[in-house]
C-alpha cells in the first residue's frame, strides 16, 4: 500500500470539505462522463463517489478501473454540485476528487452482480459465498447478527450471569437427534461427540454453585434434511438456580424487550402471554401458533352429533373430532379453488373436507338438509361466520383433524394476505405432555429431553400413568415460529431414575450414559431450570430474512454440504488408519432431488 487510510467509505461528510482523505475499498462501479470519471468505492462502512478530473495524473489509469477491483484514492474532499446530491447515500453531499490510485488488485468478472439485490440462485451464492457476503444485504444481516450477540453479552453480565464455555468433544448420549462422532486417535475405537446442546454440563454447572450462567454456544445435530436446517447452529444457552417458571419468564422477557427496542426499533408489551400446550393445539392445531391472525380452531362435535349427517354422527361415536375454521371473505371459492383445499386436506392424513359457503346468513351447501336451521344457526354463530365467508370442516382423529385444521389455516393466511408483516406476536407455551408415545419405537419419549422435570402434582402417575404427566416446560413463540424453548430440571436423583426407566432406558445404560450426572444429583443439587434460544432464528426475524442461511457467515445447504469449500470430503487412507477406520461400504449419498 502506498498509504495509511484516513476514513473508511462511509465516514465522509459536508464537516470535511477542504480536507485531504485517503479511502479504500472495492470498485461498485465506474462511469464515464463526458471527459470525468466518477468511482463508486465500498467498503462495509458504505460508498463515496470518487471523481476523476481529466487533468489528473492518474486519469488513464482510472480508466482501467473495473467492479471489485481493490483500490485506495487520495484526494481532497468536496461538495457535490447542486442538485448532484445522493440522498440514499450517507455520504451522499460529498464526493473525494482524486489525486492519486493505489491499484492494489484487480478482479475477475463476478458470477453474479455483487451490489443491489441479487437474483442469482442460491447454490452459486453459497459456492462464491466470500463474494456473496460484500453484498450489503449480507453485510446488515451480520452486523444485527454482531449486535444482538453483544446486546446478550451485556444484559446478561449486567444481571448477575456470568458466561462458561463447556466442551465441543464430549460422550455421545441416547435421546434427540442423531450425534455427530468423532473419532478419538489416542483411544483406538472410541469416539467423542460434538454436543447436541450443552444440556448436562449446564446442569453440573448448577450444582458446581454457579447459580447464573449463559454461554452464546454452537451445537451439532445430525438431522434429517430439511430446506431450513443446518447441522451446526448457534444457542444462547441459559441457566439459572433456586427458580421457577416465573422468574425464567421473567428475566427471557426483558431479554427479548430489549433486543426488539434496541436492534429494530419495535417496542414490545410484557408480559408475553400464555397458552397451555392444550390450548394452543385445539385453537390452532399447533404448538408454536401463528397468533397474528384469526381463524381459530372449533370444536363442533357436539353440535354435529345433533344432525342427520352420518358421517360426522359416526366419528363421534367412535371417538373422534368434528371442528372447523372460518376463512373470512373466501365464498367466492371457486369448485377448482375448494378441490384444491380438499386434496391439501388428504395430504394431512384426513380423508376429506366439507366446505360450506355462507350467503344471505345461511348455508350454501348440499350437507343443508342433513342439518336443521338452529344447527346450522349454531354453527354458523361458533365460527362467528357471515356473508362471504367460507367454513371448512374436517371430520377424523382428534390429532389428523387439528393438524389438517391447523396447516388449512396457515395455508390460507399465505393465500388470503392475512397475516401483518410488520406485527411480532409472542406467547408462551406451557404445560406440556412429558412424553410421547413413539410407534416406531414402541415406547415412551421424551417430548423435551429426559432431563425435564414433570409437574410435581403429577409424581403419583409417572410410572403408572406416564401419557397423564405434564412437563415443567415451556418454548417461547413468535409469529409461529418456536425461538426457544426450556424447562425446569430434574433435581432428584430419584426422580431422574424413575424418569429413565419410564423411557425403557435400563439401569446400566444410564449408568453408562448418565453415571456422571446420576452421581452429582446425589451430593446436593439446587432446584434449577433454564431456557435456550436458536440464535441463528431469532436473527432471522430481525433481518426480517427468508432463511436461516441468511444470518450466517458460511451456511451449508439443506443436503449439509458446503458448496465453497467441498465439506464434507473424502479424507486419505492414512488418516482413516490412524484413527482405526475402514469403510466397508457406501450406505448413503444425498441425492440432487432430496437437497431441498
Amino acid at each position: 500500500m502506498k498509504w495509511k487510510r484516513t476514513h473508511t467509505c462511509g465516514d465522509l461528510r459536508s464537516s470535511d470539505i477542504g480536507k485531504k482523505a485517503v479511502l479504500m475499498g472495492w470498485v461498485e462501479k465506474r462511469r464515464d462522463h463526458g471527459g470525468l470519471i466518477f468511482i463508486d468505492l465500498r467498503d462495509r462502512y458504505g460508498i463515496t463517489q470518487i471523481r476523476i478530473d481529466p487533468a489528473c495524473k492518474v486519469y488513464e489509469d482510472a480508466k482501467k478501473l473495473r467492479s471489485e477491483y481493490v483500490a485506495g484514492f487520495q484526494g481532497r474532499v468536496e461538495r457535490r454540485p447542486d442538485n448532484m446530491e445522493n440522498k440514499n447515500l450517507s455520504t451522499g453531499e460529498v464526493e473525494l476528487v482524486a489525486e492519486d490510485i493505489d491499484l492494489m488488485s484487480i478482479a475477475q468478472t463476478p458470477p453474479f452482480q455483487i451490489s443491489g439485490k441479487i437474483s442469482s440462485s442460491e447454490d452459486l451464492r453459497l459456492k462464491y459465498r466470500y463474494l456473496d457476503l460484500r453484498n450489503r444485504n449480507m453485510q446488515r444481516n451480520l452486523m444485527i447478527r454482531h449486535q444482538t450477540a453483544q446486546l446478550v453479552r451485556n444484559y446478561f453480565s449486567e444481571n448477575g450471569f456470568i458466561e462458561i464455555e463447556t466442551p465441543f468433544l464430549m460422550k455421545s448420549t441416547p435421546e434427540g437427534a442423531r450425534d455427530f462422532l468423532v473419532p478419538s486417535r489416542v483411544w483406538n475405537g472410541r469416539f467423542y461427540a460434538l454436543p447436541q446442546s450443552p444440556q448436562t454440563y449446564k446442569q453440573l454447572l448448577m450444582m458446581s454453585g454457579f447459580d447464573r450462567y449463559f454461554q452464546i454456544v454452537r451445537c451439532f445435530r445430525d438431522e434429517d434434511l430439511r430446506a431450513d436446517r443446518q447441522p451446526e447452529f448457534t444457542q444462547i444457552d441459559v441457566e439459572m438456580s433456586f427458580i421457577d417458571e416465573e422468574d425464567i419468564f421473567a428475566i427471557v422477557e426483558r431479554l427479548v424487550q430489549k433486543i426488539f427496542t434496541e436492534i429494530i426499533g419495535v417496542q414490545l408489551n410484557l408480559p408475553f402471554q400464555r397458552l397451555s400446550y392444550e390450548e394452543a393445539m385445539m385453537n390452532y392445531g399447533s404448538d408454536k401458533p401463528d397468533l397474528r391472525f384469526g381463524a381459530k380452531i372449533h370444536n363442533l362435535s357436539a353440535l354435529a352429533k345433533e344432525s342427520d349427517f352420518q358421517i360426522f354422527r359416526q366419528t363421534i361415536e367412535s371417538g373422534g373430532l368434528v371442528a372447523g375454521i372460518c376463512a373470512k371473505g373466501c365464498a367466492a371459492y371457486s369448485r377448482k379453488q375448494i378441490d384444491s383445499l380438499t386434496e391439501q386436506a388428504k395430504s394431512f392424513g384426513a380423508k376429506g373436507l366439507v366446505a360450506i359457503k355462507i350467503k344471505d346468513s345461511d348455508w350454501e351447501s348440499t350437507l343443508n338438509k342433513y342439518f336443521g336451521d338452529a344447527q346450522r344457526q349454531a354453527i354458523i354463530g361458533e365460527l362467528a361466520a357471515s356473508d362471504g365467508d367460507l367454513i371448512l370442516i374436517v371430520a377424523d382423529q382428534q390429532d389428523i383433524v387439528l393438524d389438517t385444521l391447523g396447516q388449512l389455516r396457515l395455508a390460507l393466511a399465505r393465500e388470503e394476505n392475512w397475516v401483518p408483516s410488520d406485527r411480532y406476536e409472542f406467547t408462551w407455551i406451557v404445560d406440556f405432555p412429558l412424553f410421547e408415545y413413539s410407534k416406531e419405537e414402541q415406547r415412551y419419549v421424551a417430548r423435551h429431553h429426559p432431563f425435564t422435570s414433570p409437574n410435581l402434582a403429577d409424581l403419583d402417575k409417572l410410572q403408572a400413568h406416564p401419557q397423564d404427566v405434564h412437563a415443567r416446560a415451556y418454548d417461547l413463540v413468535l409469529n409461529g415460529s418456536e425461538i426457544a424453548g426450556g424447562s425446569i430440571r430434574i433435581s432428584d436423583e430419584k426422580i431422574q431414575s424413575k424418569m429413565f426407566q419410564v423411557l425403557g432406558i435400563s439401569h446400566q445404560e444410564a449408568h453408562d450414559k448418565f453415571g456422571y450426572l446420576l452421581e452429582a444429583l446425589t451430593y446436593g443439587t439446587p432446584p434449577h431450570g433454564g431456557i435456550a434460544f436458536g440464535f441463528d432464528r431469532l436473527v432471522m426475524v430481525l433481518t426480517d430474512s427468508s432463511s436461516i442461511r441468511e444470518v450466517i457467515a458460511f451456511p451449508k445447504t439443506a443436503s449439509a454440504m458446503s458448496l465453497m469449500d467441498g465439506a464434507p470430503a473424502q479424507v486419505s487412507e492414512r488418516q482413516l488408519q490412524e484413527l482405526g477406520l475402514q469403510f466397508v461400504q457406501e450406505l448413503h449419498k444425498p441425492s440432487s432431488e432430496n437437497a431441498e
